[in-house]
């Protein structure tokens, strides 16, 4: 039998796991059980009433949070010479092209966003059995391909992520850290859900929010009353 923790029984003893929390509730409840000595990251887990193996059932978007993620965001950016300064000013870690596509093929992937052009993704197709498995190819449906890659890195490194759902129908998402105020958990939370909501397919039967569950890195989740925010 696993040994409980003292910090961990600790946690589970402030959360009836019978109970459904509203949302404020919630964010103020998980910063309590975060117990990490680091900065714990706060993750938002919401299983929705779709079947991802149906095209017109996948969802899939991005979204702005209001406080951001708390995580510094290295951004790649793989333009051409001619929009390396703008990709710079706005603030990506990286801008350049061949030299970091052959860095790429070499296996370096120390970055959490590409952002790229439409004339470049040529070059950049042939790495998708590379980048894809880690998440980082560049899509237009998630505005990392585009002409403004000013807008494209100053969005990321505000707080914007791109969520999809996994194959059992559950999104998942890191909304902030727990050294944030509750406050900013709560409305982070619920820009997320709201964009769920509006991304909702026609095709969805039944209730479509199932479920909703907050946690931080570790710690016990807690339930939240799917009524209280849907």
């Amino acid at each position: 039998m696993a040994v409980v923790s003292k910090k961990r029984k600790s946690a589970l003893e402030k959360i009836d796991a019978n109970k459904s929390y509203s949302l404020s509730d919630a964010s103020a409840l998980v910063k309590e059980v975060s117990t990490t000595k680091f900065d714990a990251t706060i993750d938002l887990a919401v299983r929705l009433g779709v079947d991802p193996r149906k095209a017109n059932q996948m969802v899939r978007g991005v979204v702005t949070l209001p406080h951001g993620t708390g995580k510094e965001v290295k951004v790649l950016a793989l333009v051409t010479a001619d929009k390396e300064q703008e990709a710079k000013d706005a603030g990506a870690d990286y801008v350049g092209l061949e030299e970091y596509i052959d860095k790429i093929k070499g296996g370096w992937t120390d970055v959490d966003v590409i952002v790229t052009m439409p004339s470049v993704m040529g070059k950049i197709g042939p790495l998708g059995r590379i980048l894809g498995p880690r998440g980082l190819m560049p899509n237009p449906k998630t505005g990392t391909v585009t002409m403004d890659v000013a807008k494209a890195v100053a969005d990321v490194k505000g707080g914007k992520i791109d969520f999809k759902v996994d194959r059992y129908g559950i999104i998942h998402a890191a909304i902030g850290k727990s050294s944030f105020e509750k406050e900013k958990i709560q409305e982070n939370a619920e820009e997320l859900i709201k964009t769920l909501m509006k991304l909702k397919p026609t095709a969805a039967k039944g209730a479509y929010i199932r479920s909703i569950n907050l946690s931080s890195t570790m710690s016990p989740s807690i339930t939240i009353d799917a009524k209280s925010v849907s």
